[in-house]
């Protein structure tokens, strides 16, 4: 799945973000909370896009997850 030049970037400014949390284990500071719920929400967008587009692999990887828990 291809990301555009938006999205991409988004991702980029986020993923430090989601590395201090959790390297951290816990929000520091309130900025991170703010972006963190950005990160959630872009996630889930990513996820819906790739959910949509191949839906046979999702299923099949939430079954994978189910049964190693």
């Amino acid at each position: 799945m291809e990301l555009d030049l938006e999205t991409f970037r988004r991702l980029r400014r986020l993923a430090p973000v989601l590395d201090d949390i959790l390297n951290a284990r816990e929000v520091e500071y309130p900025d991170q909370a703010v972006n963190l719920a950005d990160l959630a929400q872009l996630c889930s967008q990513l996820f819906d896009a790739y959910h949509c587009m191949h839906p046979d692999e999702t299923a099949r990887a939430r079954l994978e997850a189910l049964a190693s828990q």
